[in-house]
């Protein structure tokens, strides 16, 4: 019996219609077109506007465009898992009120929560229940509303973040095609560089917290950069000594898009020409866990079956990782 293997087989994404561009950002705070766009590569990023809209919403709109394109009913998703740093709310998961909204009845689903690296985290967790032979239809999306939790007058973070989603299905295979190998790894004593300081159990939500602005994220830009250049491009690089892999092996580096500069390194680090690099950072700005679903979706045209890819992330937490995975089909 030939070795069962988690491959994706449909894609689906949504970005909201605003477009907040860095012109505009311009009026809002001190800063300027030009300083965005060399430090980060980012031009505009969207934003989900709209009473009671969230998170949710976007998955919904990823899950269902997917579903449409495998040509499968809700019904027989068995397993949905969402990688968020924005939840709906606390509880329930925002998977759960995905599969409500898409009619998924069918399905358990849980959230994962890695910040920039949960849509691998989430993958990887897939790839298992998959490989396990348990469940032959899982969804993983990656979705997060960071215009939520950014606070619009602090420039180091409001210039980089935008919201969107992104999903993937997932079925088994047996053709080697499919995730073939990851490597995952975090550490705690990074979470003082990049966090939310209240809204937690340590520190619940007070008129106090709410005034001094600790429900929005707090970033040490230059401590995360660094560790973000040499966490991304080493994991990458490892995984693919690991495998054999040269740069002449893979076709596609799908990098978390955080910043222009650490996608350079990665790619640099890998051996890898920037023709083979998956760039639209400038148009969407950092998604948090939609960054790697939303690259797929948009050059799903552009991958041939049996392409070697490559899935890089760093995130909050510290989070980091990356996946070796062989495209499964050519797209029409």
């Amino acid at each position: 019996m030939n070795k069962i293997t988690a491959a994706i087989t449909a894609v689906g994404g949504y970005v909201p219609e605003y477009k907040l561009t860095n012109k505009e950002l311009e009026t809002m705070v001190e800063t300027n077109d030009e300083w965005i766009r060399s430090r980060t590569g980012i031009e505009e990023r969207r934003i989900l506007k709209g009473e009671g809209l969230g998170s949710s919403d976007m998955g919904t709109e990823a899950v269902k465009e997917l579903l449409k394109k495998r040509n499968i009913a809700p019904e027989e998703i068995e397993c949905v898992i969402c990688a968020t740093v924005t939840p709906d709310m606390v509880f329930p998961a925002t998977a759960n009120i995905i599969c409500d909204k898409a009619g998924m009845h069918n399905a358990f689903s849980f959230d994962v929560g890695a910040a920039c690296s949960g849509f691998l985290f989430a993958l990887s967790t897939g790839s298992a229940f998959i490989e396990s032979g348990r469940y032959k239809n899982v969804i993983v999306v990656g979705v997060d509303k960071m215009s939520s939790i950014i606070d619009y007058s602090d420039r180091t973070t409001c210039i980089i973040f935008g919201d969107g989603a992104g999903a993937v299905l997932l079925e088994a295979n047996t053709e080697g095609m499919g995730v073939q190998d990851s490597i995952l790894k975090s550490d705690g004593s990074g979470r003082q560089y990049l966090h939310m300081k209240a809204g937690g159990s340590v520190k619940p939500a007070t008129i106090e917290t709410v005034t001094a602005k600790e429900h929005f994220v707090y970033q040490e830009g230059q401590a995360v950069f660094k560790f973000a250049v040499k966490g991304m491009a080493d994991v990458s690089y490892e995984l693919m000594q690991r495998n054999n892999l040269t740069g002449d092996d893979i076709a596609w580096l799908v990098p978390h898009q955080a910043n222009l500069r650490i996608i350079d390194a990665t790619a640099n680090r890998m051996g890898l020409s920037k023709e083979k690099v998956m760039i639209n950072i400038q148009k969407y700005g950092n998604t948090t866990a939609g960054t790697l679903p939303l690259c797929l979706w948009d050059w799903e045209k552009k991958l041939k079956k049996g392409d070697n890819i490559i899935l890089a992330a760093f995130g909050g937490g510290f989070t980091w990782g990356a996946t070796w995975l062989k495209w499964a089909y050519n797209s029409i």
